[in-house]
């Protein structure tokens, strides 16, 4: 994403934006991590701390502003729409905050219930 300003240019990538959006997705309650499928046997995979962006697809909306997919694990007990609307609120503020970018949509997949 590159944002022109009366100085020049600044680009921001999608892994930046996908970093942003995987911790402020983790550090909502009730979420236990990211998640991504493995190709192999598909079934979704709890990635730790320093893998969170990879639970997270970011793209360029056709209209500007950019679009981003979450694939979360939730703890066991937890009401999902819940989770999954204070999920969208964080991420969208964060993300919109730290780049100054407008984030058009944000999708949440719970791919797995996690019990302790």
């Amino acid at each position: 994403m590159t944002i022109k300003t009366e100085l020049g240019y600044i680009e921001i990538t999608n892994e930046v934006m996908a970093g942003i959006a995987g911790y402020a997705a983790s550090s909502c309650f009730g979420v236990k991590g990211m998640t991504i499928r493995s190709m192999s046997d598909g079934l979704a995979h709890l990635l730790g701390r320093e893998n969170q962006s990879r639970g997270v697809r970011v793209s360029e909306a056709p209209d500007g502003g950019v679009n981003i997919d979450l694939h979360i694990a939730v703890e066991h007990g937890v009401n999902i729409a819940t989770v999954c609307r204070s999920i969208i609120s964080e991420v969208r503020y964060h993300v919109e905050r730290l780049t100054g970018v407008d984030v058009k949509n944000v999708d949440v997949y719970v791919e797995s219930i996690k019990a302790d």
